[in-house]
């Protein structure tokens, strides 16, 4: 099993979280199972950004995005190189440490 460590987010997680991860699951879903409530407009279906993620560390252990995640990720708020869609990000076998943005480009949050 893996560990994640999810950065202090003031709404969402905020004194961060170190939680375990099965290799396979995505970044989201351990995230939605442990309590974290990241956006997911698009319920997974990498059609939106809501549930844009940095992955400060273990990034080059997820397994490459595709061609649909990238021009997604292409309208996300706040990207940087390590970004990734929360619902692509499929635990290998290294910890990760990710940061979730302050924002995203969902004008209305349905949480």
């Amino acid at each position: 099993m893996a560990q994640i460590v999810f950065l202090p987010h003031a709404e969402l997680c905020p004194e961060g979280a170190a939680l375990e991860a099965k290799p396979g699951e995505t970044v989201l879903d351990v995230a939605l199972r442990n309590g974290i409530s990241i956006e997911h407009a698009c319920e997974k279906s990498c059609a939106c950004t809501t549930c844009h993620i940095i992955v400060r560390e273990g990034f080059y252990s997820l397994k490459e995005s595709d061609e649909l995640e990238d021009d997604m990720l292409d309208k996300a708020w706040g990207l940087e190189p390590e970004s990734r869609l929360g619902c692509q990000a499929r635990i290998a076998d290294e910890d990760l440490i990710v940061e979730i943005p302050k924002y995203t480009v969902n004008m209305v949050s349905e949480g």
